[in-house]
């Protein structure tokens, strides 16, 4: 019985596309034209959001030596099209690090420390919160809505929003409070520990 559902299942697997089997080029925009050009025949068709895609780079066939990072902040772009060795991300599921080759992957970022490395060179971020996204041909976007370089960060201002923020959660008498304060030692937290460890 389990090794019909096993065969059954897997069956059904190989026939399954996934995302990246899509052509790059659309074909349901040239669909909808045509079927627009019978309706309104002296009028152009409006675009779609199809048609401010770009292309989707093409999937190398051969591992790359290099991950391309682009990290961005709502107020600017701290690294463009950067080639480095390797990318360690604060997933809210623990740390993850990424690779060239990595396999196509969406994660959300909690407060903690990006560390960006190329070759013997460690450049590191504290990140409050964004997203990574991993693309299958060996790019990396991170966006995130603040981050710092470490060696910028003050330890003595840390550790008084710690006890600031410790006290607030205390005192709270709402859930508003509360959980604006458990916000700020969720941060305080991670930056002490980004810090000290």
């Amino acid at each position: 019985m389990l090794r019909r559902a096993t065969s059954a299942l897997l069956s059904g697997a190989s026939r399954r596309r996934f995302s990246t089997d899509v052509p790059a080029t659309p074909s349901a925009e040239s669909s909808f034209v045509e079927a627009w050009k019978k309706v309104s025949p002296n009028l152009d068709p409006p675009k779609t959001p199809l048609s401010f895609l770009k292309e989707r780079p093409p999937i190398p066939s051969t591992l790359p030596s290099k991950l391309t990072v682009n990290f961005v902040l709502p107020y600017a772009s701290q690294l463009s099209a950067k080639e480095v060795d390797m990318v360690i991300v604060p997933a809210t599921t623990g740390q993850m690090g990424v690779l060239p080759g990595h396999v196509a992957t969406i994660a959300e970022l909690k407060p903690g420390v990006l560390s960006v490395h190329e070759g013997n060179d460690v450049t590191k971020y504290f990140v409050s919160s964004g997203f990574a996204f991993i693309h299958a041909n060996s790019v990396a976007d991170i966006v995130a809505v603040e981050a710092v370089p470490i060696d910028r960060i003050d330890a003595n201002l840390v550790q008084k929003g710690l006890q600031d923020f410790t006290q607030k959660l205390n005192s709270a008498s709402t859930d508003l409070e509360k959980a604006e304060a458990q916000i700020g030692v969720d941060v305080h937290s991670a930056l002490n520990s980004a810090l000290t460890g």
